[in-house]
């Protein structure tokens, strides 16, 4: 059994002032995958982050403070890869990818387009761009778990307020026409709804509004995303909302992985 953990945690820093972790250290996860850590690699060193038994893998923006992705492992990757090979998965520090045996673990940081239609387009030609990357890895004889924050919900289930919410980035019919393709012909998995099918499971819940948290009005858009050969070995999945570390929540998911 293998546990992965993926949070996104809206700034390194303030996520370990707030217990992040501390409560990491007691999940004995294999891998924990993070996005938005909007530090340097210097700075997290400095922070003395490291946990025990632990390396970190890093892919950080150019722009200090923002963006950021990483990897803490237990085990030995035998090779890392850093960026995609275009300037905003590069430049903005949003793909960093561990290869073991038998197994790839990718955190992955999806651009934003809430800011307005300049990055909304940006945000279009990353799944444009991506696509075709996923596309290269259906075809390996490997398996693949991507964890990360990927800005969109899928279904009508994966946020509260999907109604008024038709014209929002993170749940426009293309956005969601892309996430069915994922999940459709380009063969992935959603690995959480192997496991849950329920409702208001929501990873993310906005600041703008005192009472998003509190009242469980979210989106579900962080992920595990996983190869179909994977399917038949996820075991659990749980959200953990505790604790707050960030607008975002913790998913951890166990797999029947003999090894990496």
């Amino acid at each position: 059994m293998i546990r992965l953990i993926t949070a996104n945690l809206n700034g390194i820093r303030s996520a370990h002032r707030k217990g992040f972790f501390k409560w990491v250290a007691k999940q004995n996860a294999d891998l924990i995958c993070l996005q938005e850590v909007k530090a340097q690699e210097n700075d997290i060193e400095k922070l003395s982050l490291e946990l025990p038994g632990y390396q970190g893998y890093y892919h950080c923006a150019l722009k200090r403070g923002y963006s950021g992705v990483g990897i803490l492992t237990k085990h030995q990757p035998l090779q890392v890869t850093r960026g995609l090979g275009w300037d905003v998965a590069d430049d903005e520090g949003r793909y960093v990818q561990l290869d073991f045996d038998e197994l790839s673990v990718v955190s992955l940081y999806m651009p934003s387009g809430t800011s307005g239609e300049e990055r909304q387009n940006v945000k279009y030609d990353f799944m444009k761009r991506y696509e075709k990357h996923l596309k290269k890895i259906g075809q390996k004889k490997r398996e693949y778990i991507i964890c990360g924050d990927w800005n969109i919900a899928h279904t009508t289930i994966d946020l509260k307020n999907w109604r008024s919410n038709q014209k929002a980035s993170g749940f426009l019919p293309d956005e969601r026409a892309w996430m069915d393709k994922l999940f459709g012909s380009l063969g992935f998995v959603d690995a959480f709804r192997v496991v849950n099918q329920q409702p208001e499971q929501y990873t993310w819940w906005s600041q703008r509004s005192a009472t998003a948290w509190a009242n469980n009005v979210g989106w579900r858009i962080d992920y595990q995303v996983i190869t179909p050969g994977l399917k038949d070995v996820v075991k659990n999945a749980h959200i953990y909302r505790e604790e707050r570390f960030s607008d975002h929540a913790p998913l951890v998911m166990d797999y029947k992985v003999r090894k990496l």
